[in-house]
């Protein structure tokens, strides 16, 4: 057995642990079970349903797409925007994009009404806008707007117009059809507490009122969480209420997929060798996830911070030749065909594979190279005496799984490398995660997907960008400021060839300068009940990119 492989085949011991499952027997393929309603077993539970609070890649995230609308989408075939509250994707062509590519405008469908029975005017978005840059809650993503948007405005009932702070290429694919961008009744939250800057709302926060075609119904917190067919929606009507079960453990989801009590679950490639050839479930596997797994190198480690164990100096990652020699000495194979069970790829720093900017021939990380790691080991000078290092990750995952592999890439090179991996659990790796600075030189975990690779750059390459200034990137690149610059003026590019040829010279550079260790680019793996019918999954709508609503049984 491959000793990355996360979790044991499923024993009879786990039987007991699963919530009420009926009798486990595999269900025929012809008996649906729970007609009229979808159940979907999800990950974990949502710590918030706001649009204004949630975290990117968040378990509320899931429950706001379906039951909040933006003003643009994105299509289940395609990374191409599509209308949703508005009736046209803004270009310049259209005239919806001014001239000077500051002044977008976004013309609204009439007719729209919120689940409270409220009709949807522009008012609403601006308000919905507002609301979260005026919250700007640490928690939340309302950055995304309030760095992009100099103002907002009402032309009309039904037209909407945002101008921005400078020229973007990437406002829509970024800002738009965000999570936090989607649209919220006006009249419910003033409601229910209004606006309070720094202030969450608690009814928003665990409720919802928006314009999709699923309206809220319950949250049994710890249990499930309840959503309705929006009978008045302006689009295609679902044809299932759904019932999300909460924060399962992934031993409980499998099994109850097998049992046919849950119709979906969420799943990642460890789940398929307990799935394969099970009567009545599909396995569902196309595409990448846009949310590569990575370990992050630490360039700004406080003295006297690390665990006591580890015996490098703060400044170990300053030098680009360590970098590059972590990510030479990574055993992508074992990683690929062993925890991700052959489903995923390789891409380079820092654009994943299927969105633009992606260039196939981008140099890149792909197969270890234990002789030029050594090489480089040696010119840095930690070969002779070695050294340990620690590296924190939540327990029972993927991302300890690839923590576990670099430890046998490093300590297989050379007896005298260390490295210990401490994995915890969720909460006590949030709590090191949202550190500043962070106290470990190592953590792994996995990047927030976007649409446009600026959200990626901006946020995992530039050194003024979040991970950036926690990082200390600018301590290790050997022309910050010529990086920064690089990312911002492929920002602001609108000739698309000339962004593409950009961001090809960007991921050249990272080549030589990496500030992550992409282990890999995940596959696309689901697995749901054979009575599932109109089935697809969209890396770019959040975890674990399903709008129910599609769906029928």
């Amino acid at each position: 057995m491959n000793r990355y492989l996360s979790r044991p085949i499923i024993s009879s011991l786990c039987v007991g642990a699963v919530l009420t499952l009926t009798a486990f027997q595999p269900a025929f393929a012809q008996e649906v079970n729970n007609p009229g309603l979808l159940v979907h077993a999800a990950d974990d539970e949502p710590t918030s349903l706001d649009p204004a609070q949630v975290e990117p890649g968040e378990g509320g995230e899931t429950v706001i797409l379906q039951v909040y609308d933006r003003l643009l989408d994105i299509g289940p075939d395609s990374p191409e925007l599509i209308p949703s509250l508005a009736l046209e994707v803004p270009t310049v062509d259209n005239g919806l994009i001014s001239a000077d590519g500051l002044t977008y405008t976004f013309k609204l469908r009439e007719g729209v009404v919120f689940h409270d029975g409220t009709a949807l005017t522009a008012d609403d978005v601006k308000y919905s806008w507002d609301r979260a840059m005026e919250m700007d809650l640490p928690e939340g993503n309302a950055g995304i707007l309030s760095d992009y948007i100099a103002a907002t405005a009402v032309v009309d009932d039904f037209t909407f117009q945002a101008t921005l702070n400078e020229a973007s290429a990437s406002f829509l694919n970024s800002v738009v059809i965000a999570m936090v961008a989607s649209i919220v009744s006006q009249d419910a939250v003033e409601a229910n507490g209004g606006v309070e800057a720094g202030v969450p709302n608690t009814f928003m926060s665990g409720n919802a009122v928006g314009t999709g075609p699923y309206k809220f119904s319950v949250w049994n917190r710890n249990e499930n969480l309840q959503l309705e067919v929006f009978d008045d929606y302006w689009g295609d009507n679902a044809s299932l209420d759904v019932r999300i079960e909460i924060g399962g453990d992934p031993d409980v989801r499998v099994l109850g997929l097998r049992a046919g009590e849950f119709d979906t679950i969420e799943t990642d490639p460890s789940f398929i060798a307990d799935l394969e050839g099970v009567d009545g479930v599909t396995i569902y596997q196309e595409g990448l996830l846009l949310e590569p797994l990575h370990i992050g190198m630490n360039l700004n480690i406080p003295e006297g911070a690390l665990p006591a164990e580890d015996t490098i100096p703060v400044d170990f990652f300053h030098d680009a030749r360590v970098r590059q020699a972590f990510n030479h000495a990574f055993d992508y194979d074992a990683f690929l065909n062993g925890p991700l069970a052959g489903y995923g790829d390789f891409n380079p720093h820092y654009i994943p594979i299927g969105i633009f900017g992606y260039d196939e021939a981008s140099p890149t990380y792909n197969k270890q190279d234990k002789a030029k790691a050594e090489e480089l080991f040696r010119a840095a000078g930690y070969w002779d005496d070695g050294f340990t290092i620690s590296v924190i990750t939540e327990e029972g995952n993927l991302f300890a799984l690839m923590c576990l592999v670099m430890k046998d890439s490093l300590e297989g090179l050379n007896p005298k490398f260390r490295v210990n991996v401490l994995a915890v659990a969720e909460s006590v790796f949030d709590d090191a995660h949202a550190q500043d600075p962070l106290e470990y030189a190592m953590w792994a975990k996995n990047a927030d997907p976007a649409a446009d690779p600026n959200a990626y750059l901006q946020a995992y390459v530039h050194p003024d960008g979040d991970w950036g200034q926690v990082h200390g990137f600018a301590n290790g690149y050997a022309d910050p400021d010529a990086i920064g610059a690089m990312i911002d003026a492929a920002a602001v590019e609108l000739d698309v060839i000339k962004r593409a040829e950009m961001y090809a010279e960007i991921s050249k550079v990272l080549y030589d300068e990496p500030m992550w260790l992409i282990g890999a680019q995940e596959g696309v793996v689901a697995a749901h009940r054979d009575w599932v019918q109109g089935f697809t999954m969209q890396p770019l709508w959040p975890r674990p990119g399903f709008k129910f609503a599609l769906f029928d049984k």
